[in-house]
Formats: structure tokens, C-alpha cells, sequence
């Protein structure tokens, strides 16, 4: 029996899946991330609204910022962004596995830093592949660069799970 598309547990409100523009999920982005400014574009996003038609979250996926992962077949959740509203990220992360699935694409990709918790991508069955060491920034001599204050944090790279691409492609090998 298939899920309902909604999240919802005891008074918290239920959640349901809506279309959001590029401008309006920058927007959000804007106002309620916790460390980054909305991504440049994306492929396609998605929110989450509540019974008033409040948007509560919203996802932004783009291909792979890592040039290396851009292989015409993957794409990154680049943010999400939620007022807190319950189990609003896990509802998004979900909703954008299947949407990137539905356009053919068979990987899903997106990165969490050090600290963070990972439980609304361990709650919608991604899974951690990758530890990528802190960096230290862009800056070089020939091409000065401004740190965006994130330069130096570690992160984790995290996928959907493989067992739900549909119409039997393999997943591309990581290389």
C-alpha cells in the first residue's frame, strides 16, 4: 500500500506536497536557511504547505555542483529550507527522489555539514556515501575569492536509496 504524501503527528499539522516557483523557493531560502544564500537555479522545486496553504519548506534540486558528479544522470538537493515545521524535510527529500526519478534521472545526491544530524535524510532512506574533508576555501593569488563562512567545515555526502530507481536502470558507478 503506497504512503501518503503527507506528514503529520498529533498536533503537529499535516503537510502536503505543492509546486513552487524557482523565485518564491529562493525567497524562502533566503529567509529561513540556517548557514547559505539560495543556490543560482535549479532543475526543478518542490514545497510542503500546510491545511492553510502556508508554505512551510521547500527543496531546490540542480545538477551536481561537483563537476566530477555531473554526469547527465544525477542531481543535488542544492538546499532545503523549513520554518520547522514537523518531519517537513524527510516529506521533501522523498518528493524529490521521486520527481527526479519521474525525469529520468537514477541518482540523487545532496551533503549535510559536520554537526548536523542527518535526520530528515535518515528518515526518507538516504544513505551517507562520502565524508569530504573541510576545505580551505577558494581563495588563491591569481583569483581572490570572499569565504562564505563554510569554507572550513566538513561534510557528508548523502544518496537516495538506490532500490527504489525505477524502470530497472543501474545506478552509475562512482568512479
Amino acid at each position: 500500500m503506497p504512503r501518503p504524501r503527507t506528514a503529520r503527528h498529533e498536533s503537529h499539522p499535516r503537510l502536503h506536497l505543492v509546486p513552487v516557483k524557482q523565485k518564491d523557493a529562493k525567497a524562502f531560502v533566503a529567509e529561513w536557511h540556517r548557514h547559505h544564500k539560495p543556490p543560482a537555479g535549479a532543475v526543478f522545486c518542490v514545497g510542503a504547505a500546510d491545511d492553510t496553504a502556508m508554505l512551510r519548506a521547500v527543496a531546490m534540486v540542480g545538477r551536481p555542483v561537483a563537476r566530477m558528479l555531473d554526469d547527465g544522470q544525477t542531481l543535488e538537493v542544492t538546499r532545503t529550507a523549513t520554518d520547522g515545521a514537523f518531519n517537513a524535510n524527510s516529506l521533501l527529500y522523498g518528493a524529490a527522489w521521486r520527481a527526479a526519478q519521474a525525469l529520468g534521472y537514477t541518482r540523487l545526491i545532496t551533503y549535510t555539514q559536520d554537526g548536523e544530524s542527518g535526520a530528515s535524510l535518515r528518515g526518507a532512506g538516504w544513505r551517507v556515501v562520502a565524508q569530504i574533508p573541510p576545505r580551505r576555501g577558494w581563495d588563491c593569488p591569481s583569483r581572490p575569492r570572499q569565504s562564505h563562512g563554510v569554507d572550513q567545515v566538513g561534510r557528508l555526502r548523502w544518496e537516495a536509496p538506490a532500490d527504489r530507481v525505477t524502470k530497472g536502470r543501474p545506478l552509475p558507478s562512482e568512479g
